[in-house]
C-alpha cells in the first residue's frame, strides 16, 4: 500500500463523520456541496501527484498539470496545480500548489496575487495542504482575501504533494516554490492574475515568505513585489531550535529540519552527519519522525518524541559545524527585502517565542527595512494569523497603494 492509499483510507472515516455531524447540524447547501466535491477530489489525489515520465521540460512557473477544485467556496474558482520550480542549487523540481481566485472577469491589469506560505504540516509528500480533505483549510484569511479581490497562490513547498527531497526550512527552495506558484497562477488564464504580488505567511510559511521577499527581484524580475506580511515567522532558526530543546515541539521540528538539512547539504559537506549533533536515540528516531505528518499523525509523533525530551540533542547545532553555518544561511534577514513588511506576533506564543521575533525585527530594522511590528495579547501560535487579519488586510491594501502604515523601527 502506498502512502497516498494509506492516507485515503485514514481520511474516509473522518469524512463520513464530518458529513454526519454537519447533516445533524443542518449545514448549508454550499457546505454540503463542498464536502461532496471534496470527497471526489480526495479520490483523485494519487493520480494527480504522480508525475508523467518523462516530465515535460519548462521554465520556473510553467504548468505540468492542473485540475479544477469544485469544492472551493461559493463565488470563487480554484485549481490544484503542478508546476516547475528550482531548488537552492538551481535544480529543476516539480511542486504542487492550490490557486484560488474570485469568480468572474479580472480588472484591467489583472488581480494582485497573494503568495501564501503555510505553517508546518510535515516534511513528506502526503503532508501537503493541497491533498487534504479541505485543500483550502490552511490558507489563513482566504475568504477575506478573495472578498478583497486578490488571487491566491498557495504553494505546498517541494517535497510535499510531489514525492521528492524535503525543503523544510531550506529558505531559497521554499522561496522559489512560493514565487513560482505565483507564476503558475499567472499561467492560468481564468485566474486573472497580474504582476503585482504580495506575500503572506505563517510560521514556516513566514520563513518562506521572508525568503521569497529577498529572492523575488532577481529570481522573478517580471513580478512587482509590493509588501510582505508574516505571522509568528520562523526567523532566528538557532534560537527557535534551542528554545524547544526540552519539549516535544523541539524534537518534532528538529526531526523535520535535521533530516532535511542532512539530505540537502551532506553532499556539499563531507562528513556531515546527524551523529555530530544528536544522541544515538535521536539519530535512530529522526528518520521515522520525519515521515510523519503533524496533522493526522500527531499522536504517533508524540509517541516517538516524548521519550526523547531532554535526550534528543547531544551537541548544540548553533555551535557545531557545518550545522551552525547552514542555520545562519537559512535564517532570513541577511538581505534586504526593500518593500514594507508587517510582522505579527502572539504574546502567548509558546512555539515561536516573542523574544525571537523581536530579535529578528530589531535586526532587519537596523538594516534599514520598513517594518510594522505588532504584538497581540492572548494570541498563541495557532491563533495569531487569524488574530492579525484585521491588520493584515489594510496593510496589504496600503502596500499596494504606496501608503503602508508607518514603520515601528
Amino acid at each position: 500500500m502506498t502512502p497516498h492509499h494509506a492516507e485515503l483510507r485514514r481520511r474516509r472515516p473522518v469524512l463520513l463523520l464530518v458529513v454526519v455531524v454537519l447533516a445533524l447540524a443542518g449545514c448549508s447547501a454550499d457546505t454540503g456541496r463542498r464536502i461532496e466535491q471534496g470527497a471526489a477530489e480526495v479520490r483523485t489525489d494519487q493520480a494527480f501527484y504522480t508525475l508523467p515520465d518523462p516530465v515535460p521540460a519548462g521554465p520556473p512557473g510553467s504548468i505540468v498539470r492542473t485540475e479544477p477544485l469544485p469544492s472551493t467556496m461559493e463565488g470563487s474558482v480554484a485549481w490544484r496545480v503542478l508546476y516547475h520550480t528550482t531548488d537552492q542549487q538551481g535544480t529543476d523540481r516539480v511542486a504542487s500548489a492550490v490557486v484560488v481566485a474570485p469568480a468572474g472577469p479580472a480588472p484591467a491589469g489583472g488581480r494582485s496575487v497573494i503568495g501564501w506560505g503555510h505553517p508546518t504540516t510535515g516534511a513528506v509528500a502526503r503532508c501537503a495542504p493541497s491533498n487534504g480533505l479541505d485543500p483550502f483549510d490552511l490558507i489563513e484569511g482566504l475568504s477575506q482575501l478573495l472578498h478583497a479581490g486578490y488571487a491566491v497562490a498557495a504553494a505546498d513547498y517541494p517535497g510535499l504533494g510531489v514525492e521528492g527531497q524535503s525543503s523544510y526550512l531550506i529558505g531559497v527552495t521554499e522561496a522559489h516554490s512560493v514565487i513560482d506558484a505565483v507564476r503558475a497562477a499567472r499561467n492560468l488564464p481564468d485566474a486573472g492574475a497580474g504582476a503585482e504580488v504580495l506575500l503572506w505567511g505563517h510560521s514556516q510559511g513566514g520563513h518562506a515568505a521572508l525568503f521569497a521577499g529577498q529572492e523575488v527581484s532577481r529570481y522573478a524580475p517580471e513580478l512587482s513585489l509590493r509588501g510582505v506580511a508574516v505571522a509568528a515567522p520562523a526567523t532566528e532558526l538557532a534560537t527557535l531550535l534551542d528554545d524547544h530543546i526540552a519539549d516535544a515541539s523541539g524534537v518534532t521540528i528538529g526531526s523535520y529540519s535535521y533530516a532535511a538539512y542532512q539530505a540537502v547539504y551532506a553532499d556539499q559537506h563531507p562528513g556531515m552527519s546527524l551523529e555530530s549533533i544528536l544522541t544515538p536515540a535521536g539519530v535512530a528516531a529522526t528518520p521515522a519522525m520525519a515521515q510523519l505528518c503533524l496533522f493526522g499523525q500527531y499522536l504517533s509523533l508524540r509517541k516517538i518524541a516524548d521519550p526523547l525530551i531532554g535526550k534528543y540533542v547531544a551537541h548544540d547545532p548553533a555551535t557545531t559545524e557545518p550545522w551552525a553555518t547552514l542555520l545562519r544561511q537559512n535564517t532570513p534577514g541577511a538581505e534586504r527585502i526593500g518593500v514594507p513588511v508587517f510582522v505579527a506576533q502572539g504574546e502567548s506564543d509558546a512555539l515561536v517565542k516573542p523574544a525571537a521575533t523581536t530579535q529578528y525585527v530589531s535586526r532587519v530594522c537596523t538594516a534599514g527595512e520598513h517594518v510594522t511590528y505588532k504584538q497581540y495579547p492572548g494570541a498563541n501560535h495557532g491563533s495569531i494569523a487569524r488574530a492579525a487579519m484585521d491588520d493584515v488586510l489594510p496593510f496589504l491594501a496600503g502596500a499596494l497603494q504606496g501608503t503602508p502604515p508607518g514603520s515601528t523601527c
